[in-house]
């Protein structure tokens, strides 16, 4: 018998009657409490026996990634944002102006809607607990199919925790398996805030939900190895971020562009870190295995790179032994899909003959797919960077760093712990920003008039008078 067409909506709906009821109670609490909330379900995924189980659960069920990388990048994320949030206000007056009569509240947006890839189903779903929880909302996340279980698994025990602080079970919730297109949907119109990590289906479906929306593009990064670049360490950085956790990140480096001077010592670097250059006959199997049907083959995402040249049929000991496998590009666009985002250790390496050229192609990579993401660079003239943030569409310039560590934020730079990276109206994107606790705040402003020896109203000769004495007005 077939499910009846209400059912997705009831369904959610009782989900959603009941995180409204416990965001009611939580609301009230003092930011000690909430604090100590946030602090309870970071411990949930960071302790260790449970962050054991959640990477081998997703590794298992996802077919994704490795346990020991998701295990270290479910700490190393959680340990982060509890960093970015300790202090932080969340509860009551966040700022106080007397001498502008400006007074800021932090209040919830209420109900938020997570919806959370395959990729990362214990870090994501952790992340954007805490940042709810940090502005006293009640959460409920829908998760990809094969993500599912690992979600069930850290709920019981975020819900172990915040049963040892008080804290109602309520606040958060997923959908019930089958996780399905129409409960999801549902979650979105009936919700008070979506946050979308994750297909790019997923995010334009938020923003057409009805309800506010905070949805992340795509990445597609490349990366800039210039002529003055310390080659060995930039080698390095490059393959320990390629090649972690197989690549999951949308912020692995998928495009390498080399200064022509440094090209042959960059290739030879590479393999030195394990690295396997494929030649044009592996490259076009690998392609045609890869990218059957036009698309990246879901059986190719966040495997080993041995497991892929083994799928793709490659023979060469060294190309399934290899660390990561190399690719030499020329062009860019749907007729070169390794021009694009491949989420697995299989890098595309272009030569490029000066840095202008090399900004060019990045501009045209990030043009192709990924625009708003971000960029890297591998460099001893800081200013290439900040040409770079002038000029090219991304958001983030990741200058001599390890991509995938740096760009959702790091111990070693100022960008805030996140899952989730905004890609601003490049990337059809309502944030440019990490997501982080702010974007889950409303701000209440509470104003009073300035004393009067500080209200001045300008006058027309103010704005006007040399506009018009240059022009003659």
């Amino acid at each position: 018998m077939s499910q009846p067409a209400e059912a997705p909506e009831s369904t959610v709906a009782a989900l959603v009657a009941r995180a409204g009821a416990a965001q009611r109670e939580f609301e009230t609490w003092t930011q000690e409490r909430v604090d100590e909330a946030v602090t309870a379900a970071a411990w949930a995924i960071v302790e260790p026996g449970r962050n054991r189980a959640l990477a081998e659960r997703a590794v298992r069920d996802t077919g994704m990634g490795n346990v020991v990388d998701k295990f270290a990048k479910n700490r190393r994320k959680t340990i982060g944002l509890l960093r970015d949030l300790r202090g932080a206000k969340s509860v009551g007056v966040i700022n106080a102006d007397p001498a502008r009569g400006l007074t800021e509240i932090a209040r919830p947006v209420g109900v938020v809607a997570a919806i959370t890839p395959s990729t990362n189903p214990g870090a994501t779903p952790a992340n954007n607990i805490l940042n709810a929880l940090k502005g006293r909302n009640a959460i409920i996340l829908a998760p990809s199919p094969k993500g599912q279980s690992t979600l069930t698994l850290l709920l019981e025990f975020v819900h172990a925790e915040l049963d040892r602080v008080g804290a109602p079970r309520d606040l958060v919730q997923q959908l019930p398996a089958p996780t399905s297109r129409e409960q999801t949907l549902a979650l979105m119109r009936q919700a008070d805030l979506v946050v979308a990590t994750g297909s790019q289906n997923n995010v334009r479906a938020a923003y057409e939900s009805g309800t506010p929306a905070v949805g992340v593009g795509a990445g597609n990064v490349a990366v800039i190895v210039d002529e003055t670049a310390d080659v060995s360490a930039a080698a390095g950085k490059i393959a320990r971020s390629k090649t972690f956790d197989h690549a999951t990140s949308c912020s692995s480096e998928n495009s390498v562009i080399a200064d022509a001077t440094v090209y042959d010592a960059l290739l030879a670097a590479f393999v030195r870190e394990g690295g396997v250059l494929l030649d044009a006959d592996e490259a076009r199997r690998l392609e045609a295995a890869m990218f059957a049907g036009g698309k990246l083959a879901a059986a190719f995402v966040a495997q080993s790179a041995g497991a892929i040249a083994a799928r793709a049929g490659l023979a060469r000991p060294a190309a399934r032994a290899a660390r990561f496998l190399i690719v030499a590009e020329t062009g860019v666009g749907a007729d070169h899909p390794f021009s694009g985002e491949k989420l697995s250790p299989v890098l595309a390496l272009y030569r490029a003959e000066n840095f202008a050229a090399a900004t060019a192609l990045a501009e045209r990579l990030l043009r192709h797919q990924g625009a708003g993401h971000s960029v890297g660079l591998h460099t001893s003239v800081p200013e290439r960077a900040l040409q770079m943030g002038l000029t090219l569409p991304v958001c983030r310039v990741i200058v001599n760093q390890a991509h995938c560590f740096a760009t959702g934020g790091s111990f070693e730079n100022a960008l805030p712990f996140s899952l989730s990276m905004g890609c601003g109206t490049w990337g059809g994107n309502s944030i440019s920003d990490n997501l982080n606790f702010r974007h889950f705040l409303n701000i209440t402003r509470v104003v009073h008039p300035l004393p009067p020896e500080r209200v001045h109203e300008p006058t027309d000769e103010e704005f006007f008078a040399e506009y018009r004495r240059k022009h003659g007005l």
